[in-house]
């Protein structure tokens, strides 16, 4: 009970149906990157596209100005490389300089609202915390600093990652050029051949016997969502990319399950819907123009390459 009065604020903000409203919103916001990028010859597709158009949604659902979106998104980018694994002990330091930068940053956002509520989600979240009286000072500060990572860094990846395979499938790349209709497909296709989240970490209330070995009880598990995705039990050829393929299940489970299923699945979907759906419209002509990217990391957020590709 007390994770669902936790979480409702967060649930009624990412609704499908308050979401969806948002999609031609997102829409122009890609068509407007696609058009500022053309103007070069070839780009790193990440950092000037895939990169910016969860930044500039969740900025705009969270009431954060324009101009801090590059500082912010770098920020979160640096935190959530604790959750991937792929630091050492040398980048500690920038690592804990980066999250306290990031948390500093919503302390300040967090007062300017209590000092000035608007209409938006964050002076109407305050509100709500407030008067349940549930969460700390610090628990507020976190709840929003993982929105912000959640709602930026895995949609960077995963957005530049499918335009990547379907350039590598130049067929199933014309294909939905043809058919925006199956601009979902190739989306939800993506997600599982490659997904932004390698696993998902939880604690064993009781030992767990599998495969004739013993996870004790307490002990911190890793569920692999990348093993999950590649189950020849759930998926036939799971090692081929394929768009058109009809056994994904109707939930897809890159996005979890039960109470902790992820809040901005709608939103997530409709960014690299509309992401997709741009290039495929302005751009039809896109090609690889450097290597093949690849996300790296089993654990958590994964980390991807740079794409770059020519107009």
């Amino acid at each position: 009970a007390v994770h669902r009065r936790r979480r409702s604020p967060f649930t009624r903000t990412f609704a499908t149906r308050l979401v969806e409203a948002l999609r031609p919103r997102i829409r122009d916001a890609a068509e407007a990157l696609v058009r500022d990028c053309m103007d070069e010859g070839e780009v790193d597709l990440v950092a000037r596209y895939t990169a910016l158009i969860p930044a500039q949604t969740i900025a705009d659902i969270l009431g954060l100005p324009r101009c801090d979106i590059p500082r912010v998104t770098r920020l979160a980018y640096e935190v959530s490389r604790v959750l991937s694994f792929t630091f050492g002990p040398e980048d500690v330091p920038e690592l804990e300089a980066a999250a306290v930068a990031l948390q500093d940053y919503v302390v300040e956002i967090l007062e300017a609202r209590r000092a000035a509520p608007r209409d938006d989600f964050l002076s109407r979240f305050l509100a709500e915390a407030d008067a349940a009286g549930e969460l700390t000072p610090d628990e507020v500060v976190i709840q929003l600093v993982q929105m912000i990572i959640g709602g930026t860094d895995t949609t960077r990846g995963a957005g530049a990652m499918q335009v990547a395979l379907l350039l590598q499938h130049p067929e199933q790349w014309e294909a939905v050029r043809q058919d925006p209709g199956l601009v979902p497909a190739a989306v939800a296709e993506s997600l599982r051949f490659e997904p932004s989240v390698g696993s998902a970490g939880r604690v064993a209330r009781e030992d767990i016997v599998l495969d004739g070995y013993v996870g004790p009880a307490n002990s911190l598990i890793m569920l692999s969502i990348l093993s999950a995705l590649r189950d020849e039990q759930a998926y036939a050829r799971p090692d081929v990319f394929d768009i058109h393929r009809t056994d994904r299940p109707r939930l897809h489970p890159v996005f979890g399950g039960g109470a902790h299923r992820c809040l901005g699945e709608a939103l997530a979907r409709i960014e690299r819907e509309e992401g997709l759906g741009a290039l495929m419209r302005l751009a039809p002509r896109l090609r690889l123009a450097g290597p093949m990217p690849m996300l790296h990391g089993h654990s958590g957020i994964r980390r991807i390459d740079a794409l770059r590709v020519a107009w």
